[in-house]
C-alpha cells in the first residue's frame, strides 16, 4: 500500500499486523480522484483510521488538517511510523470511535470511515452502528462529505442519517459518498 499522490507520493506505506482487510490501493485512488477540490485546505478525520491511509493521502494532496482515530495499540503505532515515513503529520487519538465522536464537538469538510465488515450475523456491525451514530453527522461540516467503506451488503436505503450521493463498487468492496439528511426534529 502506498500514498498515490502529493507531496509523498509513491511512499510504500506500513499496516499494522492485525489489519486484516487494508484499503486498496485503487480504492483510494478512485475516492480522490471524486473528491478533487474538497481535500486542499481541508479539515479531515479519518475514523478506524488502521494505517491512516486515508488521512495521510489527504495530507499528502494539501489537507490542512488531519485527526487519526482508532483504538488498536498497533493501528496507532503504525499511523505514527507512517507520518515519519512520509514527513507528514496529525493529530491521533487513541480511542473507541463511537466515545470520540459523543466527546468531540468539531467540524471536518471531509471524514471517512473504514469500519471492520461484520462476516457473518453474529458479529457485531460497525458500518450500522456508525451510520446510525447520530453524533456523526454533526462532525460535518455543511457541504462536507462522509466517505464510507463498507461491503457491497450494506444498502444505502439502510441509513436514517445519511443520503448516499454516489456509489461505486470495487470488488468487495463498496465506497459510498455520503451527506447529512435534512432531518426535522
Amino acid at each position: 500500500m502506498k500514498i498515490i499522490a502529493g507531496s509523498a507520493g509513491g511512499i510504500r506505506l506500513n499496516t499494522p499486523p492485525h489489519h486484516l482487510r487494508p484499503t486498496m490501493d485503487m480504492v483510494r485512488e478512485a475516492a480522490f480522484s471524486s473528491l478533487a477540490d474538497l481535500v486542499a485546505g481541508s479539515r479531515v478525520l479519518d475514523l478506524f483510521a488502521g494505517s491512516g491511509a486515508y488521512g495521510i493521502e489527504a495530507l499528502s494532496r494539501g489537507a490542512s488538517e488531519a485527526v487519526f482515530v482508532d483504538n488498536h495499540p498497533k493501528s496507532i503505532e503504525t499511523i505514527r511510523s507512517n507520518f515519519s515515513k512520509t514527513k507528514l503529520t496529525g493529530r491521533v487519538i487513541a480511542d473507541d470511535v463511537f466515545r470520540f465522536l459523543r466527546r468531540q464537538d468539531e467540524r471536518y469538510r471531509l471524514v471517512f470511515a473504514d469500519p471492520p465488515y461484520a462476516k457473518k450475523a453474529t458479529d457485531r456491525d460497525f458500518v450500522g452502528e456508525l451510520m446510525e451514530n447520530e453524533s456523526l453527522p454533526a462532525a460535518v461540516e455543511p457541504g462536507g462529505l462522509l466517505v464510507l467503506e463498507c461491503s457491497p451488503t450494506k444498502q444505502a436505503k439502510d441509513f436514517r442519517f445519511w443520503e448516499v450521493t454516489r456509489a461505486k463498487k470495487y470488488g468487495a468492496t463498496n465506497l459510498l459518498f455520503c451527506v447529512p439528511k435534512k432531518l426535522s426534529r
